[in-house]
């Protein structure tokens, strides 16, 4: 079988580079939600030539985790390793193996699911801690990479460490979903040609994840493909919602609650919002939900226009969890060609979802509009209808996509998905115009109001085209940030 090539990843290839030419012990931390590639990517950099590697066992007991590492350890020194009686031990028989090659240019280490290695009373920390502050961090020679789906206790025990290893990541990689310009090329290297539309239709479902974009035949259709993965019989990802959230969150079933209920409201809904709509407790265990959350790609926030930090709202921008929820979570039917007939009806659900590939893809935009270097404030804006103390009525109305731009020019988005251009009529073109008078009135802004078109194949130039100021179309979301 052909080795499958890394695609994507300039960045964090860039930094891994930078590791191996430094010349210094380096501790390096990698983490992101399961699936997005941690593992794959480090593989495919180090061509998987470890000096030690291993990777902890999902749910796995103190003792079960201790005896794959006594096993790994054995292959790696071609000498039987006993099972150490604690972590302790077990690092300190790693230390005496690794002196073995301190005449190497370079030792690579790489624990994978380092998180699932600090099972309960298991004292796992301290001893990694020891290892590092006592040895490890001395041997200039000595690269040492950890990864964690475990995005909450790869950054609160780990990165945030405010113990014995404060400060001792010596560089960390958060890994994200692909964006389009990297679907697009995973797609590629993996023998699919697909038009931009489809492939614009593929991220709605299962956003930039490479596993489940891995999972894809290129011998079927985008329709026949959501099909096989989520509603055929025994599909592989219709169970991975529920899975997903279990390996990453302890309290799962608190984490689900919040997306479920984020959900509902497409906009997003602000702290005391979500607690009126879960019944959670207003805590600070919520702060640190809603935070885990935004780290894990899962939500995002962001403040209404004109809004003060405490009305942070909260929007679920996970494309996957948005598909499942919407058409999976309460789907009970035996119909495995479901997605592929019920084409001819998605198109409210298409319009909502290529407005959160808009939001996944703010750089692109900016970029099309030539404010890449320009600081910017990025927010929704939302009015109820209402009457002014002189008696003057206003429609009120809603702006997904604002961009403030510091330059004096604020950005309107306006996202709109079709098979063609997209046509301004007299109708629209009049709503428009209504909603942009409507935001000056009510934000009281005196910057310019840039009318924005965000859509698959441009606006069509008829009489109404000139009352829009910028163009975003499709392929532009594909360009690299």
């Amino acid at each position: 079988m052909a080795k499958k090539q890394l695609v994507g990843r300039e960045r964090e290839v860039r930094l891994l580079d930078d590791v191996c030419r430094s010349g210094k012990a380096e501790f390096v931390a990698v983490y992101g939600r399961r699936r997005i590639g941690k593992t794959f990517l480090i593989d495919s950099y180090f061509e998987q030539k470890y000096d030690f590697f291993m990777a902890g066992m999902y749910e796995a007991t103190k003792r079960e985790q201790l005896a794959n590492f006594a096993h790994q350890l054995s292959q790696h020194s071609k000498t039987m390793q006993p099972v150490p009686p604690d972590w302790m031990e077990a690092f300190f028989q790693l230390q005496s193996y690794l002196q073995t090659l301190r005449d190497k240019e370079r030792i690579v280490v790489f624990i994978d699911e380092l998180p699932w290695m600090d099972v309960p009373r298991s004292r796992f920390m301290k001893a990694f801690e020891l290892f590092w502050n006592g040895w490890a961090s001395k041997q200039d020679n000595l690269k040492l990479v950890v990864c964690g789906s475990s995005t909450s206790w790869m950054t609160n025990k780990l990165i945030g460490n405010r113990g014995g290893l404060h400060n001792r990541v010596t560089r960390q990689i958060r890994l994200q979903p692909f964006n389009l310009h990297e679907v697009e090329l995973f797609l590629q290297s993996r023998g699919f040609a697909l038009p931009r539309k489809q492939i614009v239709e593929t991220y709605m479902v299962m956003g930039g994840t490479p596993y489940y974009l891995d999972m894809m035949r290129k011998s079927q259709s985008v329709a026949q493909n959501i099909d096989t993965l989520f509603f055929a019989e025994n599909a592989p990802l219709r169970g991975e919602f529920d899975f997903l959230f279990k390996s990453l969150f302890n309290d799962s079933d608190l984490y689900k609650n919040v997306v479920e209920t984020l959900a509902t409201k497409g906009k997003g809904l602000t702290r005391q919002e979500i607690i009126e709509a879960s019944g959670l407790t207003d805590n600070g265990y919520l702060s640190e939900v809603l935070d885990n959350l935004r780290r894990c790609d899962f939500i995002r926030s962001y403040n209404a226009f004109g809004k003060k930090e405490r009305n942070v709202l909260y929007q679920l921008t996970d494309l996957y969890s948005l598909f499942y929820l919407r058409f999976l979570k309460n789907h009970l039917g035996h119909d495995e060609q479901h997605w592929s007939h019920a084409l001819d009806t998605t198109a409210t659900w298409e319009g909502y979802a290529f407005e959160q590939v808009c939001l996944h893809h703010i750089p692109q935009i900016k970029k099309k509009l030539g404010i890449s270097g320009i600081q910017t404030e990025i927010s929704s804006w939302f009015a109820k209808p209402y009457t002014d103390s002189d008696g003057t009525k206003w429609s009120g109305g809603q702006i997904d996509l604002l961009i403030d731009r510091k330059d004096g020019v604020i950005n309107l988005c306006e996202m709109k998905f079709s098979d063609k251009e997209f046509v301004i009529t007299k109708d629209y073109d009049e709503l428009l115009n209504d909603r942009k008078a409507t935001f000056r009135h009510h934000s009281k802004t005196r910057k310019a109001l840039h009318q924005t078109m965000v859509t698959a194949f441009g606006v069509a130039h008829n009489a109404y085209w000139n009352n829009i100021q910028n163009e975003v179309t499709m392929d532009d979301l594909f360009e690299e940030a």
